[in-house]
């Protein structure tokens, strides 16, 4: 009988980071005035936080119109979240937006990371603009 014994190598394990960059595109009701639109994100703001969310932009694009009508609405208010979290953070937070009659639409995208091995790749690489040409004057 044979057994196999397999030692820790730390070569094959990284570390993995459980919170994901995220951005979150709100659209809210353009009936409120800004103040109220502030103290709304504010408001959403806090209830990511409470779900464990780590916000760390909140950029207010301001009115704009749609595309299509919203219940009704040609404008909105839009704003934009980064924030950094696990999926089920992000679902909850999805499901409370829902729940807010003053939230006309959502979109929560995650954003991609690069990986530490196609920015080494990329590094080796020369750029194509810095190739030297030497020529020979006879």
């Amino acid at each position: 009988m044979f057994v196999i014994v397999r030692r820790f190598d730390p070569r094959f394990f990284r570390e993995v980071s459980a919170l994901r960059p995220y951005e979150i595109l709100v659209i809210v009701d353009p009936k409120p005035t800004d103040e109220e639109v502030a103290t709304l994100l504010t408001q959403v703001g806090d209830q990511a936080k409470s779900l464990g969310i780590e916000v760390d932009k909140v950029d207010n694009w301001g009115k704009r119109r749609l595309a299509y009508d919203i219940r009704k609405q040609r404008e909105g208010t839009y704003a934009v979240f980064e924030a950094k979290a696990e999926p089920s953070m992000v679902k909850e937070l999805e499901r409370q937006l829902r729940l807010n009659e003053n939230v006309l639409r959502f979109l929560s995208t995650r954003v991609p990371t690069r990986s530490k091995k196609a920015r080494s790749r990329k590094a080796q690489e020369p750029p194509a603009g810095d190739t030297k040409v030497l020529e020979e004057v006879v």
